[in-house]
């Protein structure tokens, strides 16, 4: 009696893992050697599934560590991808490893995006290669034995750990097959054969029969318990795998009884309780008997009775002649002692002793929304310092321009031009001049229409598809089980939403850009003019009092240079604050590991003030100074004014000299930020370009998801048709038929009063009457998917119609209904002759004359 029970493998569909991984991969992270790396790693990932999960496997140990492999992997990206239905969708589909399907249809199915259900699917596949390898063990030797003890506690241990995680990992119904019932009960029977073979393994090795007795009787233990849960899940007897199994559970629960009380027996005889060894090894036989009698097609317990029998009967014999001691009745003796050295493997990764983490240089996925949240603090406390320093700059150049200077002390004779306005002159020119300007303010407006276009073509995928599965969910109502698209877009569409603000606070922008252009493009205008023409724009003054070699004039220049050295100093520490980087990927990875999370906020504070604190320091020095420095140059400027001549032409030139100062700094401003603008608008583009292929790629996914459900469904109405013109071919249906065709055409109709009859005619000849035809209406309950009854009422006497309480309207409760009990679906071609409601039932015509 060696039949050892196996689990059955799930199969899958074909997933291409490479393409989505490979395109996230590559819109995340920079092109260079890693990125690479990860790329060739997705495509040897979408070998390992193919290899794994994707063909037929044999029944070795080669090939469960193949299986085993690929789930550890699994377990390693899990981390390190976002695999959501709103991010990395990817849709695994699997079968119910028990439901064969109808000869009408295929076996039920199951499709999620959820990289939870395919490590619970290929984890249920470990348990039961696990199982198939055990019991293809050879146990006539010790190896063997012991091999397959491991892999049915393996195989245990898969099971449980589903058990325990199935519910957590799907947030939905699963397939009955890796529900928590089924795949408890599996580990339990897992644990009984694997405690068995331990038994075997005993009785082989001649241990001592007190501790076999307890072994088998810890075997005869979880059998029984495994038994229990077959027959207490309701869900379980339906399927034929466990119709098998059944019978097997309670034969072996019989038999390891049966073993324990022989060996419990053969302790008896040693102890000299002759009439207990009688007592057991009648209890023995009887419960071989009873496995004979009632599973001796899945069980042979033929050699096992026969060893009993010779015992009892060899026993009886010495004790009638010899020891004549009293036989205990069954309820008398001890029980007998248990002892299970077996447990269930837990389940940890990585379980394959082969393994090698294909991604081990990418960093899990905390570590890098924690890398990305720091780099985004990096750069607004970068862009805060750098702000403070270019704003310090703008307001001393305002401060210069409106005293002129440095050209008031440098326009002495009245009539050349300064040598600062002619530098500011030669910067503009060297620009590209006023050209440049005109050139950027011309493509901002077409980079921006591009990334509009790029943003409605990519929310338009997900309208169509939304308006796509709000159609569906309205055509299949409760049967159309997935997530809601409209749920499903919210993080893309609210990500949309802040996409149009950054555009339209962009346009504002440029807006004002354009403005200040507008402003200035007179004082610019004449930079770019060649000296003479620039000479000539700038009006003439009579020659101010010589104040060169003055002590004012030399106090304004000394005041100047250092000014003019503060503003080096902040250019050199906003290339400094640049230039510094700092790798905080260690530091998050040893929080994740001690702590299992990661104190992104803390952790990037922390380190940001320990970096940037000195710069921040410097560049508080650096403010300051020039806030006295600029106080000392309005107070000197005000004594030399007192020493310029006053006259209007001075003013005037004055005035001038002022306004190409200040055309100049809104030039370099003006082009600064119109590049700005371009290199924004072209980021963006990348940017938004991201989110289209996000958008994309979830529509794709969503519309295979959409196509194996529907393939589901209408595999369901195809078997449906099969099945219910089978039931119509049903000699059940015949006698239905002639049944009909016997009856009185309808309930009787209250005749008319004599006086509204009609005369008889005299010319009609008397023949037989013909039975009216009759109509078959077929209600079939949509809520529950399946076909309720099969009701048959006279035709005069009905209309289609559907109630919302079930009952056809105009079909009088006292009309003959003859129920035919059935369990079969409404096909799609019956179902097109009538219009669905919104209830829970549909009536069907079907004639019968």
């Amino acid at each position: 009696m060696a039949t050892f029970i196996s689990v059955p493998l799930k199969k899958t569909s074909e997933v291409d893992l490479a393409k989505p991984l490979t395109k996230f991969i590559q819109s995340m992270y920079p092109a260079g050697d890693d990125r690479a790396d990860y790329c060739r790693a997705a495509e040897e990932l979408s070998k390992l599934r193919k290899s794994s999960v994707g063909r037929p496997l044999d029944k070795h140990e080669s090939s469960l560590e193949t299986v085993m492999r690929y789930y550890d992997q699994l377990c390693a990206v899990e981390p390190k991808f976002p695999f959501t239905e709103s991010q990395l969708c990817l849709t695994f589909t699997w079968k119910d490893a028990f439901d064969k399907g109808s000869i009408f249809g295929g076996s039920v199915k199951l499709a999620l995006p959820s990289l939870g259900y395919e490590k619970t699917c290929v984890l249920f596949n470990i348990g039961a290669l696990a199982s198939q390898i055990a019991s293809e063990q050879n146990l006539d030797n010790d190896e063997a034995l012991k091999a397959a003890s491991r892999f049915y506690q393996l195989a245990s241990g898969a099971f449980s750990h589903i058990k325990d995680t199935v519910l957590s990992s799907l947030n939905r119904e699963p397939t009955v097959d890796i529900s928590p019932d089924t795949v408890g009960t599996l580990s339990l029977i897992m644990l009984a054969q694997a405690q068995e073979v331990f038994f075997i393994k005993a009785t082989q090795d001649k241990l001592k029969d007190a501790l076999i007795a307890k072994l088998a009787n810890q075997a005869a233990d979880y059998y029984g318990d495994a038994f229990k849960q077959c027959q207490n899940k309701d869900t379980l007897p339906k399927y034929f795998y466990f119709q098998e199994v059944i019978p097997v559970l309670a034969a072996k629960h019989c038999i390891m009884q049966a073993h324990a009380e022989y060996h419990q027996s053969v302790l008896a005889k040693q102890q000299k309780k002759f009439g207990e060894e009688i007592g057991r090894l009648q209890h023995a036989s009887d419960l071989v008997k009873t496995v004979a009698s009632r599973y001796d097609e899945y069980v042979n317990v033929k050699d096992l009775a026969d060893k009993i029998n010779r015992a009892l009967v060899a026993a009886k014999k010495d004790n009638d002649f010899i020891y004549h001691d009293k036989v205990p009745d069954l309820k008398e003796l001890e029980p007998i002692g248990k002892a299970s050295i077996v447990k269930s493997t837990p389940v940890v990764v990585p379980l394959s002793q082969k393994y090698n983490d294909l991604f081990e240089k990418m960093v899990p996925l905390a570590v890098q929304q924690s890398l990305s949240a720091y780099n985004q603090r990096k750069a607004e406390l970068i862009n805060s310092i750098i702000a403070q320093m270019r704003d310090s700059t703008t307001l001393s150049n305002a401060v210069l321009a409106s005293l002129n200077l440095p050209a008031a002390i440098e326009d002495v004779s009245g009539d050349s031009i300064p040598q600062s306005i002619l530098q500011k002159s030669k910067a503009v020119i060297e620009q590209g001049g006023i050209q440049t300007i005109d050139q950027l303010s011309r493509d901002l407006p077409e980079l921006l229409q591009r990334n509009k276009e790029i943003l409605e073509e990519s929310l338009k995928f997900l309208d169509v598809e939304e308006a796509s599965d709000n159609d569906l969910k309205s055509k299949f109502k409760e049967r159309w089980q997935r997530t809601p698209s409209t749920e499903l877009y919210k993080p893309l569409r609210s990500e949309g939403t802040n996409f149009r603000n950054v555009l339209d606070k962009a346009v504002g922008a440029d807006a004002v850009v354009k403005e200040r252009y507008l402003s200035h493009r007179e004082a610019i205008s004449i930079l770019c003019k060649p000296e003479a023409q620039l000479n000539s724009s700038i009006p003439s003054a009579n020659p101010a009092k010589t104040m060169q070699g003055s002590e004012v004039v030399n106090t304004l220049k000394s005041l100047l240079q250092k000014l003019e050295e503060l503003k080096k100093e902040r250019e050199q520490l906003e290339n400094d604050v640049k230039m510094v980087s700092f790798d905080m990927t260690p530091k998050f990875l040893a929080a994740l590991a001690q702590d299992g999370a990661i104190n992104e906020e803390a952790l990037s504070v922390t380190e940001l003030d320990s970096i940037y604190g000195s710069y921040t320091h410097k560049v508080q020095e650096n403010l300051k100074k020039q806030e006295d420095l600029i106080n000392n140059i309005q107070d000197s400027y005000q004594d030399f004014s007192k020493m310029k001549q006053s006259n209007s032409e001075a003013n005037l030139r004055e005035e001038v000299l002022k306004k190409l100062a200040v055309g100049h700094d809104h030039y370099i401003e003006l082009v600064a930020n119109l590049r700005e603008g371009t290199k924004f608008y072209n980021d963006l583009t990348e940017i938004l370009l991201k989110f289209q292929g996000k958008c994309s790629d979830i529509v794709f996914a969503r519309k295979t998801e959409r196509d194996e459900l529907l393939n589901t469904l209408l595999l369901k109405e195809v078997t449906v048709a099969a099945s219910l013109e089978q039931c119509f071919r049903d000699p059940r249906a015949e006698d239905l038929q002639q049944s009909i065709a016997r009856e009185p055409s309808a309930p009787s109709i209250p005749v008319a009063p004599s006086y509204q009859a009609a005369p008889p005619s005299t010319s009609s000849t008397t023949s037989t009457p013909t039975p009216a035809p009759r109509t078959v209406f077929i209600l079939w309950n949509a809520y529950a998917s399946r076909l309720q009854s099969i009701y048959v009422w006279p035709t005069n006497h009905a209309s289609l119609y559907v109630s919302t309480t079930g009952w056809p309207g105009t079909i009088p409760r006292s009309a003959a209904w003859l129920p035919i009990s059935t369990a079969t679906l409404l096909p799609t071609s019956i179902k097109k002759k009538v219009t669905p409601k919104r209830d829970s039932w549909y009536g069907v015509l079907r004639s019968l004359q």
